[in-house]
């Protein structure tokens, strides 16, 4: 291998490992322009897109301990990779697909597990990390809200026969 195609596989190896996950995707057709737009929306959910050769990213993946790649790695491929949350990168990616028809999604990679375009599709759909996050944030301050309302009932209760006792007595 050349010292340029060393370097470069060294570079994705460490991107590869930095990542919690990737996704692989068919750039063909895709203008310089909406690529420009992709990288964009991709940066907002804390994710990059890289154009790489697939014998440099094979051998990349096969370093990193991704596995065997050989049968999957076929036409004009981009890898998105992130410090973030993959539903975020894969929303962006869908809805930049819906907008443009381009690029498709090949598959995925999180959790040392292959994801197929069904489950990167299903990983767009759900809510983002910080919207899980504040939901279980207020199913656990469900109840207790309940019981501040349940034990402040009876003295709220005492206060207006109370605050009733003395009109009635002023007037």
């Amino acid at each position: 291998m050349r010292a340029e195609k060393q370097i470069l596989t060294r570079e994705y190896v460490a991107r590869l490992n930095a990542s919690p996950f990737f996704i692989v995707v068919n750039y063909q057709g895709l203008k310089v322009a909406h690529l420009s737009e992709l990288r964009k929306r991709l940066a907002q959910a804390g994710a990059e897109v890289h154009v790489v050769k697939n014998t440099v990213f094979r051998v990349a993946a096969r370093e990193a301990g991704v596995g065997d790649l050989n049968g999957a790695l076929a036409g004009q491929l981009a890898v998105v990779t992130g410090q973030k949350d993959i539903s975020a990168a894969a929303k962006a990616l869908k809805n930049f697909s819906a907008e443009f028809e381009k690029p498709k999604v090949r598959f995925g990679w999180l959790n040392n597990q292959r994801l197929e375009e069904a489950a990167i599709a299903a990983l767009a759909d759900l809510p983002s990390l910080d919207a899980l996050r504040a939901r279980l944030l207020g199913l656990l301050a469900r109840p207790q809200t309940k019981l501040v309302r349940l034990l402040n009932t009876p003295a709220t209760q005492l206060a207006r026969v109370l605050q009733a006792k003395a009109e009635k007595a002023a007037a």
